[in-house]
């Protein structure tokens, strides 16, 4: 192309630029929303947020807590010990307690998912106290999955159990395959029988469960030792298992002709909308359309 022909082609270009309209100032604004999930016992309260920015940067900072992020779009990039690192989509990064920080963004929009968890929570598991990760950026897309799902869930329906059952569990699980610590034996002994005694103290306590702080305490056990022996023997979380007995007993209330939101109390879900979501799960349909079908 001629210097001619190269000059009109940019003029166009230039002109198309300015007739091309502009994003709405408000698209250039911070997009976060803090939550907070309540994990029973002792543990302090976890922050959660969901962040997404197209320019920002963070002031350096530290936290008392861990920051354990998952990207889920763009790029960031943060300054950390002295260099920087780059954290794509699907990656972990795990910034320690007192270690100061920056961030922004590697290149336009980005947005992630951050955990605020204290120390004691990634100790489960492990031996040693409080675990070091040599690097901060971590590749392990089964974990960050998991992770930005429990955070997604939790940050819509923070119901305590499910909480306390999910977080710790994949905290765990980040230290003992990511960090410097050893991890402890898996074997629970008598794993069995913890898993039919917690599962009892569920269902007889249906409305209010204990914590698993609690429940891991009145048997002698960590709460990671209790998680493992429940999983192991029950094939879920406690969680996931107190959800399901809460659907089969609501069945038969709403089979006696029961209101769902009236049921939902009764069982012990947090609202109707908890109750709803997990029929979905488990029968495929609403609370609503179950007791229409089965009283016709």
């Amino acid at each position: 192309m001629g210097g001619t022909e190269q000059q009109a082609e940019a003029q166009r270009t230039r002109q198309a630029q300015r007739q091309t309209p502009q994003a709405p100032q408000a698209t250039q604004s911070p997009q976060t929303r803090w939550t907070r999930a309540t994990l029973g016992g002792p543990d302090r309260p976890l922050d959660l947020l969901t962040a997404r920015f197209d320019r920002h940067r963070y002031a350096p900072h530290t936290h008392e807590e861990f920051s354990v992020g998952i990207c889920v779009l763009g790029a960031s990039c943060i300054d950390y010990r002295g260099g920087a690192v780059t954290v794509g989509e699907g990656s972990i990064v795990v910034l320690a307690p007192g270690e100061v920080h920056t961030g922004e963004s590697a290149y336009g929009t980005y947005a992630y998912r951050a955990l605020y968890p204290a120390p004691t929570l990634l100790t489960d598991g492990i031996v040693g106290g409080t675990p070091h990760f040599r690097e901060p950026l971590l590749h392990d897309p089964e974990l960050a999955a998991a992770l930005r799902t429990a955070h997604t869930e939790l940050s819509t329906c923070p119901d305590p159990l499910e909480a306390e059952s999910r977080v710790p569990w994949l905290l765990t699980v980040l230290a003992r395959r990511h960090s410097t610590a050893r991890p402890t034996s898996d074997t629970v002994p008598g794993a069995g029988t913890i898993a039919l005694a917690v599962r009892d103290r569920l269902a007889d306590e249906l409305q209010a469960p204990p914590s698993l702080a609690d429940l891991a305490a009145d048997l002698g056990l960590s709460r990671y030792q209790l998680l493992r022996a429940f999983r192991t023997t029950m094939g879920m979380p406690p969680y996931a298992w107190l959800a399901q007995y809460r659907v089969s007993r609501a069945r038969a209330l709403l089979e006696l002709g029961g209101r769902p939101a009236e049921v939902a109390a009764q069982v012990g879900f947090a609202d109707q909308a908890h109750m709803t979501r997990w029929f979905g799960r488990v029968l495929g349909v609403t609370p609503a359309a179950y007791r229409t079908g089965v009283r016709q």
